[in-house]
């Protein structure tokens, strides 16, 4: 198996003796005895070519340690296993998720703005209870976002892919939107949820919703939220934007009602998760057991 660095291999820990792990991120010339590798843990900021996977004649698994996969859909070879690291960042991103919810609803940020300026500002803000909040993934982190908000008091709808019991059907979902206090993306990015949430999306949400997106930046048209927010129709908390990084001069940066936070929906210490997970899937292989987390049709 490889491992993309020397940290990545001391997290991963002491191994069976015959389990060999190289380092190697995929990129550059592949190391000696490369092509016996069986198993590849990926960055997901740095991507093999195709040909190089292509060229590993024994390699069975490409595993990731993020949740998201998109731009390693065109590398991975049709004839190697692709698996995410679901559950690896799952209650970070769900946590902060709700974090911004709350703090967009109880109006942390403009409290804290008056604590600064030594003003005591006292007001009566809204919260979760009897929210209508509606979670656009059904995966790891969406149903934890809804377990979660459950607990506050807030009514909770989740919209997947296919129906199933408690998940509704994402071809309901322009019905759904009007009566939504707060829309929660938890998607991957991918052709079917590109610019999901554009102008159209926005127009039917009821003045004052919140839109939390801790997904991808490109599952939001930008500029259809922009004239959103510089509306004041609307309000948002993002830790993911498109473009990413936000730029500078950017209007989000300054727009009403709007929280950022720089993509951090994980937290210290996600690399002991992550290679128990990568761990406990190179012995499954090794014993041919079933692996988890298989990405499934490519999203």
């Amino acid at each position: 198996m490889s491992v993309p660095d020397e940290s990545a291999r001391i997290a991963l820990g002491a191994l069976p003796g015959d389990v060999r792990v190289l380092v190697w991120d995929g990129v550059g010339e592949i190391p000696p005895h490369g092509h016996e590798i069986e198993f590849f843990v990926g960055r997901f900021n740095t991507r093999p070519r195709r040909e190089t996977l292509e060229s590993l004649s024994r390699l069975q698994v490409v595993q990731l340690v993020s949740a998201g996969v998109e731009p390693w859909l065109s590398v991975v070879p049709k004839s190697a296993l692709l698996c995410n690291g679901r559950g690896v960042h799952g209650g970070s991103t769900a946590e902060l998720a709700v974090g911004g919810m709350i703090a967009m609803l109880r109006g942390i940020v403009p409290f804290a703005m008056a604590q600064r300026a030594h003003r005591w500002e006292q007001r009566f803000t809204e919260g979760l209870d009897g929210r209508r909040v509606l979670v656009i993934g059904a995966g790891d982190i969406g149903t934890r976002i809804a377990t979660a908000v459950r607990v506050f008091g807030a009514n909770v709808t989740l919209v997947a892919r296919r129906s199933r019991p408690g998940v509704r059907d994402v071809s309901e979902l322009r019905q759904l939107l009007p009566s939504q206090d707060v829309v929660a993306l938890a998607v991957p990015h991918t052709d079917d949820t590109h610019h999901l949430v554009d102008a159209e999306f926005l127009a039917a949400l009821r003045d004052d919703a919140l839109v939390v997106n801790v997904s991808r930046g490109g599952v939001v048209d930008t500029e259809a939220l922009v004239t959103e927010v510089l509306d004041q129709r609307i309000r948002a908390f993002l830790d993911v934007t498109d473009p990413e990084p936000l730029p500078a001069g950017h209007p989000l940066w300054d727009a009403p009602n709007v929280l950022i936070t720089p993509h951090v929906g994980t937290i210290r210490g996600w690399e002991e998760r992550a290679y128990r997970l990568v761990r406990e899937q190179i012995l499954r292989l090794r014993d041919k057991e079933e692996l988890v987390n298989i990405v499934g049709e490519r999203y």
